[in-house]
């Protein structure tokens, strides 16, 4: 089934406060890009075209301005507001147009992903169903907990559980066939006034329909949710890229090398862009 994918960057960011209050929490840099790249890359990485960024009303214009249509990049992006926040489950609801027929995959603005994303890429490819992935922690107590079978199959899912069944937290990814919306519009608000994405996930498993996925070494996930983890990340990303003269998250190489753009669009990129480090990267890649 051909899927789409969401993008939900709204949310008002209070862990991080003060530091958004000027600026919404996925504009933030991690360390040489804005947060947003991440997850948008994770998305393209999938093969993914069609995207739909999920904001504020007061932020939506800025995600506008950093992307346009997407078409320098060879995909296509589209805006909508979440106007108060109620919930990751809400974003399917805010999507139903832009979803239409197809499945979705939907990821969270403040979630990184680094390594090999086969995994990824192959539970587009499932026609039914829907798909988590899974990370292993040692503070389970903190997460949404994720019990499964060899098979993948979910057996249950807990929303941050005193006594843990696994040490497998979900992460913010997700892969949904075309019954999402359906799902979504017939959620009840939780105690806390919110459509839950576990209540999501738990629907699916009601129907024998929730598989995981557990990103096992090599795969590196991120929740860049506080001002700890926001340096962790950046730390991390820098590492990384000094070490290998690779960057992260690239959005005009990513769309390069998956042939979403050709030689002469990138060129057009790479001209309109200031004389930075970014702009002498991505001469070297053409080189």
């Amino acid at each position: 089934m051909y899927k789409k994918g969401i993008i939900l960057a709204g949310g008002s960011g209070t862990r991080l406060h003060p530091t958004t209050i000027p600026v919404c929490k996925q504009l933030l840099p991690i360390y040489d890009k804005p947060m947003i790249y991440y997850p948008l890359a994770t998305l393209m990485l999938g093969g993914i075209r069609d995207i739909l960024i999920i904001s504020t009303p007061k932020d939506i214009s800025k995600f506008e301005e950093l992307f346009g249509n997407g078409s320098h990049l060879g995909i296509n992006i589209e805006y909508a507001v979440q106007k108060e926040p109620k919930g990751i489950a809400q974003a399917f609801i805010i999507g139903k147009e832009f979803i239409k027929n197809s499945g979705v995959s939907l990821i969270l603005g403040d979630n990184i992903f680094h390594g090999n994303l086969d995994f990824y890429r192959k539970s587009l490819l499932i026609e039914n169903g829907a798909c988590i992935f899974a990370y292993k922690v040692e503070d389970p107590e903190r997460y949404g907990i994720v019990e499964l079978r060899k098979s993948g199959l979910v057996i249950s899912i807990e929303e941050k559980p005193k006594i843990p069944k696994s040490k497998y937290a979900v992460t913010g990814l997700y892969v949904y066939d075309n019954q999402i919306v359906e799902i979504a519009e017939n959620l009840k608000p939780s105690d806390r006034g919110e459509l839950e994405i576990t209540d999501i996930n738990n629907e699916y498993l009601k129907r024998n329909q929730l598989y995981a996925k557990i990103l096992g070494r090599g795969m590196n996930w991120m929740d860049t949710g506080t001002h700890e983890s926001l340096l962790d990340a950046s730390n991390y990303i820098a590492s990384i890229q000094k070490r290998q003269g690779l960057k992260i998250a690239c959005l005009e190489e990513i769309a390069y090398n998956s042939n979403f753009i050709d030689e002469e669009q990138m060129l057009r990129n790479i001209h309109n862009l200031p004389n930075t480090e970014y702009k002498k990267y991505l001469e070297n890649i053409l080189q």
